[in-house]
């Protein structure tokens, strides 16, 4: 067979290929995605009266006393900038062994923090989620008692009813998946949106 035959099929396979392959199948998915999950589709945006406020499925970082507070959040904003020389924050998973003394005394320090800012909490036990980050970085979200942790410095801090911030909570947690697996957790993005009235 001679070469420029070959040359000749292997540009119509390579052609049919990349209009199949690139064009065809991608816009198909695309289009179910669209028509069947439009909302996952897009990204999960949480958008009110046409302002984004974030993503559902990323972290969030609060640290003001009148907010739920998230999980820890590994960002690094000292190694990336952008043209303008402004520094990025990106995700940075951490290796640190749980058994290290490093990672201990970073939890340590963690519940410093969280002891400091929840006083009326004495000395109850501190949900393991506040005080660790998730293989990502950027988990959203956060057991309910984690949340029940926080009520009282969010109460005091917006002096809003006590009933008020429990039923917010309640309404951003999300039970079980098909009800058997994984556990219940609360975004907590959407509760502080509700808690400042946007959501």
């Amino acid at each position: 067979m001679q070469i420029k035959t070959l040359l000749s099929r292997a540009t119509v396979c390579f052609l049919l290929f990349t209009v199949i392959c690139g064009l065809l199948y991608t816009g198909v998915v695309t289009g179910l995605a669209q028509l069947l999950f439009p909302e996952q589709a897009s990204g999960s945006l949480i958008e009110v009266d046409g302002k984004i406020y974030g993503c559902a499925l990323l972290g969030q970082q609060y640290t003001d006393d009148g907010y739920l507070w998230g999980r820890i959040m590994n960002l690094d904003v000292t190694t990336f900038q952008d043209g303008d020389g402004n520094p990025v924050a990106y995700a940075a998973p951490s290796n640190l062994s749980p058994a290290s003394g490093e990672y201990e005394a970073l939890v340590a320090e963690r519940v410093d923090r969280l002891r400091a800012a929840n006083p009326e909490m004495d000395d109850a036990a501190i949900p393991v989620d506040l005080v660790t980050c998730s293989g990502s970085g950027l988990d959203p979200h956060i057991s309910p008692a984690a949340a029940e942790y926080q009520v009282t410095r969010i109460v005091q801090a917006r002096g809003i009813p006590e009933s008020e911030v429990r039923d917010i909570i309640a309404q951003c947690t999300r039970g079980r998946f098909l009800g058997v697996f994984g556990e219940q957790t609360v975004n907590v993005l959407e509760v502080n949106l509700m808690l400042d009235g946007i959501l």
